[in-house]
């Protein structure tokens, strides 16, 4: 049943939406680059721990193939801390917000997919819905970290093509979210070591703790989607993380949207039904042929 399987992607939009309130919260106590290693570091401790406990193998003959997913994914992440920093934030999350329309490109390009004109179109119907929710400004001396931003969600669109490729190869997400947070861990590192490090206390190590394991449950969730779902399905549904952020907004700092912010959220989550709907059918469709 392929959108029950896509679903994945609505419980890690839900978890990242989490990992961003955590996000929010570190962010009076540690840089950009310090949230980057802790997130990863403090993710990689907690699914290390879930495979040590269930004894699961570590070994890998794709590791080429993690090693572009971690390169691809970590240089986004580091590219969409950077635009944060020079942006509006609701710049340089709908420019980060790009990669499922790049991925829906890379599908047709890499994977050679037949592009399935419905689920096209829901994409770019939830990126409508995110550009209405977010209402991005840009201006003219904020091209460069503009193109930045957007360089974050091509980036990412490639992470998660690698990550469906992996799938593909029979690589569990488990596996596929070590390797990544591995090698986050390390680069990381080396990017925090070039900027002022500020001391871990006792509430801000409880937060760090919650920004790893939400971010790492997010990535298994999404990995398990990417791997399992379909491809244009899940792409459509990874917008659920913004308003899932947006209502966090509402909930814990009062956040007040207008009248077209709430518009966006209806088209994301309309967007969000057809594609699910369209790739049932599109699986269903699939199934009987190949029982033909």
């Amino acid at each position: 049943m392929p959108p029950l399987k896509s679903g994945w992607m609505v419980v890690a939009g839900f978890l990242f939406g989490c990992m961003g309130v955590f996000v929010k919260l570190g962010a009076q106590y540690f840089s950009s680059a310090e949230l980057v290693f802790y997130r990863s570091l403090f993710g990689l401790l907690v699914i290390f721990l879930i495979i040590k406990a269930q004894r699961l193998p570590l070994a890998t003959p794709h590791w080429k193939m993690h090693l572009w997913r971690g390169l691809s994914g970590f240089v986004a992440l580091m590219l969409f801390f950077y635009a944060i920093g020079a942006l509006p934030l609701a710049t340089a999350v709908t420019l980060n917000y790009t990669s499922p329309l790049f991925l829906a490109l890379l599908t047709t390009l890499v994977l050679r997919e037949r592009p399935h004109l419905p689920l096209v179109l829901a994409i770019l119907l939830g990126f409508a819905g995110v550009v209405l929710l977010l209402q991005p400004t840009l201006h003219q001396a904020q091209l460069v970290a503009g193109l930045m931003g957007l360089a974050s969600g091509f980036l990412a669109g490639i992470a998660y093509l690698n990550v469906k490729q992996l799938g593909q190869m029979g690589e569990p997400e488990w596996r596929i979210v070590f390797y990544f947070t591995l090698l986050s861990t390390a680069g990381g590192g080396a990017w925090m070591a070039v900027h002022t490090f500020h001391p871990v206390s006792m509430e801000s190590f409880f937060l760090l703790l919650g920004l790893g394991t939400t971010a790492t449950l997010a990535q298994l969730a999404m990995t398990r989607a990417y791997r399992e779902g379909a491809t244009l399905v899940v792409a459509s549904l990874a917008y659920s993380t913004v308003v899932f952020a947006s209502l966090w907004g509402i909930v814990l700092w009062g956040e007040v949207l207008s009248a077209a912010s709430w518009l966006g959220i209806a088209i994301i989550m309309i967007s969000g039904i057809i594609a699910s709907r369209v790739g049932g059918r599109v699986a269903g469709c699939r199934e009987q042929t190949d029982l033909v």
